[in-house]
């Protein structure tokens, strides 16, 4: 499959989605977007692959919407239609839009935040499951600065990371995060340094890829983002399902054999 504004490859059971307009810190355009879809809807439909890695060419990660697209929007305040249809139709409503679709991905999608990401960048990596940022990376909300308000469910998923009154703090001032910021307020769950970022995203999947269930993966990644709508009682009766239905599966099977058997693991996914 051939692609202008994304890169794609995949090596160990690991797929790599690197935004690819380092000339313009990887701003977002209607090209990206219909790409970086059709290469989550490859890494999701893909047997081999295990785990998802996105990130940035260059010195971004993503900038935002290319100002050239904002320029052709309307002063009535309407933006240019679009379709949307939801890469999961079993998934819930909330995760059938524009960017929160990223939790429907059915694999663990890890953001490698190499350096600035703003706007719709940074609505990007929130609805990813994991945010490993560089030292030097800038984590920018933009949008008051620009005449706008939180997009794309950015103040919903944001005050969820950081909690509400620094998500305020965020949004009023667009101020500038830095890697180390990031991490001790809860917006990238690791640092590392610019040199270290790809390599320490790469050996955190490489490991999902080859020691744990992607059948529990899958699951798991699901009943985690359901669970910010339901209540407790809600979300232990889905656990005790979901619970019969793993002691029969081949993942199970597998697991308890390999600890036995004191060897790898060979998960198949079911």
């Amino acid at each position: 499959m051939t692609y202008s504004q994304i890169c794609y490859d995949v090596i160990r059971a690991v797929a790599t989605i690197t935004l690819n307009r380092p000339e313009r810190l990887n701003a977002w355009t209607p090209t990206m977007a219909a790409e970086f879809r059709q290469a989550m809807e490859q890494a999701n439909n893909d047997p081999q692959v295990r785990a998802i890695i996105v990130t940035g060419a260059g010195k971004g990660f993503c900038s935002g919407v290319d100002m050239n697209a904002l320029d052709g929007m309307t002063s009535s305040g309407k933006t240019p239609s679009k379709s949307f249809t939801p890469l999961d139709p079993a998934a819930r409503e909330d995760f059938q839009h524009p960017m929160t679709w990223l939790p429907s991905v059915g694999k663990p999608i890890i953001a490698a935040v190499n350096g600035a990401a703003a706007g719709l960048g940074l609505a990007l990596l929130l609805f990813c499951d994991l945010r490993f940022a560089s030292s030097n990376a800038a984590f920018v909300t933009s949008f008051s600065r620009r005449g706008l308000i939180a997009e794309h469910g950015t103040s919903w998923m944001l005050t969820r990371l950081v909690g509400h009154s620094r998500a305020l703090d965020l949004m009023f001032s667009s101020r500038r995060v830095d890697g180390d910021e990031a991490y001790r307020i809860g917006l990238a769950d690791r640092v590392c340094a610019p040199e270290r970022l790809l390599d320490e995203a790469r050996e955190y999947a490489e490991n999902l890829a080859a020691n744990v269930s992607p059948r529990s993966t899958r699951i798991m990644k699901r009943q985690l983002w359901d669970a910010l709508f339901v209540d407790l009682a809600t979300s232990m009766q889905e656990a005790d399902e979901e619970m019969r239905e793993s002691l029969k599966s081949a993942d199970f099977k597998e697991g308890v054999a390999h600890f036995l058997e004191k060897r790898t693991a060979k998960f198949v996914g079911g």
